[in-house]
């Protein structure tokens, strides 16, 4: 079965139109105060891998809803208009769908272009133990 899009193209079209952070520069945003870094990835990815310290973890198939200050699944802690959302996953492909989406809803931010996978390599503080 053909498809009018594949997923690699919903992928390019929405890294030409969003702000993509390369992993050396995410690495200097942990302990800022400011930026609220988001893993996406499944909680067993986040157990199997570890994960940013601070993270807020938002499941990917909640993440429109928690966004949004009119659904009933709101999470406070994406009200903060003052704060840099930096959102993440694995390989980048997911944070890039998800943060073109929640731009085209009006909620700014951006993604980890490598996500997760080049974070260990390149010296980025990882956690084990997920608290969550």
């Amino acid at each position: 079965m053909a498809l009018k899009t594949t997923a690699a193209q919903m992928v390019a079209d929405a890294r030409a139109r969003i702000k993509e952070v390369e992993t050396a520069d995410a690495i200097t945003m942990v302990d800022d105060p400011n930026v609220v870094i988001v893993d996406i990835r499944d909680i067993r990815e986040r157990q199997r891998s570890g994960y940013i310290p601070g993270s807020v973890h938002a499941p990917r198939g909640m993440i429109e809803f928690w966004v949004d200050p009119d659904s009933p699944y709101f999470k406070e802690v994406f009200g903060q208009a003052d704060k840099t959302y930096l959102f993440h996953c694995a390989s980048g492909w997911r944070s890039a769908l998800t943060v073109a989406t929640l731009q085209d809803m009006g909620f700014e931010a951006a993604h980890l272009r490598e996500g997760f996978s080049t974070w260990d390599a390149q010296g980025g503080p990882i956690e084990k133990e997920d608290k969550q």
